[in-house]
């Protein structure tokens, strides 16, 4: 009966990480070339011709297991803190649209002098003081408007205190949010 060649295996490990280490010059990468090399090897012993060099055949399966690992790294973009990766990244379109009508359908249901005060203040960026004389009221009762109209549209679609609507246009996106203004 012949030997089981898994067992020959184990022989070959330390001449295996002296070969990663010279192709590597890194223990810990070294290290995992053995590694993967070994479960390769492990995975597919069937495909060993018994009789033939097995040190070879694993020095074969480490140097591609290298090269693949080299080739993959050129392709790579190192991005420790996720910076790139965030960079990239994209929420979905779908998300913006149902925001859109869901903001769509809250803001129809304000009252129309709310309405016009956020349009005035949030969209078109006007101070309070220029929406008040538009208006022809006072400047407290835009600001009473516009508090009112925002609190309402947070309310109206669950937004918690300070957060805001992603992927919308920044004319919806002033009339959601409440910047600091002079009074």
């Amino acid at each position: 009966m012949a030997a089981n060649p898994r067992d020959e295996i184990v022989e070959h490990i330390k001449s295996l990480r002296a070969f990663a280490f010279s192709l590597t010059r890194n223990g810990a990468l070294a290290d995992d070339m053995v590694q993967d090399a070994l479960v390769k090897a492990w995975s597919n012993i069937d495909s060993f011709e018994a009789g033939t060099n097995m040190r070879a055949w694993l020095f074969t399966i480490l140097r591609n297991t290298y090269y693949s690992h080299h080739r993959k790294r050129q392709r790579e973009v190192e991005d420790a803190d996720g910076s790139h990766a965030e960079s990239l990244s994209q929420k979905p379109d779908h998300d913006g649209r149902l925001q859109m009508r869901d903001f769509n359908t809250a803001f129809a249901t304000l009252k129309e002098e709310h309405r016009e005060a956020l349009v005035l203040v949030g969209a078109s960026g006007f101070s309070y003081e220029e929406a008040a004389e538009m208006c022809g009221v006072k400047v407290g009762t835009i600001k009473s408007r516009v508090n009112r109209a925002r609190a309402r549209l947070s309310e109206l679609m669950h937004l918690e205190e300070d957060e805001g609507l992603d992927l919308t246009d920044s004319v919806t996106a002033g009339i959601v949010s409440s910047p600091n203004r002079a009074a």
